[in-house]
């Protein structure tokens, strides 16, 4: 247990490096490529920030540990708004922009809602079992695939007005190492954590759903806690909620699409109420652009968030 306990706690630390290296090296080489900030924040910095929970997916869905897949998602997406948002606002509050209240947020209110309408195929129809299958996945995929392309026509307009400015950086040849040393770090943390939480909950006898949603979810969502408190902290508040969204609307379609195609997931109706607090978080940012200063997020609200983190957590361990 000792082996296994100092390999879970490398491999947080292997997965929050990894991502650290991985997004730097992708932001200087798009910098490099004169790829436009919003395009880099839309995509590079929330698709790099939600590689742990990539890695973590992919190796529990080759592995059989479904649970843990669903779990480690549905967990850091929660944690990407309550915990992530939520402390973020009580060092700045967040300015959201308003492309970013009427098109990202609402998406990724409809990310999840596709996710509880495919994942609850034997309650809707009333017979079978519920599974994420791999035709969901694909659907999944391909409502990525729309989101991407809008990315694409606004990254587009946003370029025909500006440019990004090349400033003195790392260069190419070395950020395409950063690029490959933040990938083997996140594929062997990633290994790691799997096998570790779940050897750590059958010693303990606690569920692996529990585990995933706990400390798997808040292991894999900090190189977004780290990102968006920075941007926060250097008054960068669109890149810290656009990374936060961002990485809940690739976490859900392609994360989780990807791993229902690799091994189809089985659903278990207690995790109806973990998808419920998903779209209550979503909602509630989305109502709060328009209580108080309108299109931010303010710290009363970031303290809030934090308190219903904090009730959700306590609600999963009492459930088990």
């Amino acid at each position: 247990m000792g082996i296994t306990l100092i390999l879970l706690a490398l491999g947080f630390v292997l997965l929050v490096k990894g991502a650290d290296m991985l997004v730097d090296g992708s932001v200087e080489l798009a910098k490099r490529l004169r790829i436009s900030n919003l395009l880099i924040g839309l995509t590079i910095v929330s698709f790099g920030t939600s590689l742990p929970e990539m890695v973590v997916n992919l190796f529990a869905s080759a592995g059989g540990n479904t649970e843990l897949a669903i779990a480690n998602i549905i967990g850091s997406n929660i944690a990407n708004i309550f915990l992530i948002l939520g402390t973020a606002a009580l060092i700045m509050p967040l300015c959201v922009p308003k492309g970013t209240v009427w098109r990202e947020v609402p998406f990724s209110l409809l990310a999840i809602i596709v996710l509880a309408i495919l994942a609850n195929d034997g309650l809707l129809n009333g017979f079978g079992v519920d599974l994420i299958s791999r035709s969901d996945g694909m659907v999944m995929m391909l409502f990525l695939v729309l989101f991407m392309y809008y990315i694409y026509h606004v990254a587009k307009n946003d370029r025909k007005k500006k440019f990004v400015n090349i400033e003195e950086g790392i260069s190419i040849p070395r950020s395409l190492l950063y690029l490959g040393l933040g990938l083997a770090g996140l594929v062997v943390g990633g290994n790691w954590v799997v096998n570790g939480a779940v050897s750590v909950a059958e010693a303990l006898g606690i569920s692996t759903t529990l585990i995933g949603l706990t400390v798997v979810a808040i292991g894999t969502s900090l190189p977004e806690l780290v990102t968006s408190v920075v941007a926060a902290y250097k008054k960068n508040t669109e890149l810290a909620v656009g990374n936060a969204v961002g990485s809940n609307i690739f976490n859900i379609l392609w994360i989780l699409g990807l791993s229902a195609i690799i091994r189809p997931l089985p659903f278990a109706s207690s995790s109806n109420f973990d998808v419920l607090m998903v779209v209550l978080a979503t909602f509630l940012l989305f109502t709060w652009m328009f209580v108080g200063k309108k299109h931010t997020l303010q710290r009363w609200q970031g303290v809030l968030f934090l308190f219903l983190y904090a009730g959700y957590i306590m609600l999963v361990i009492n459930r088990g």
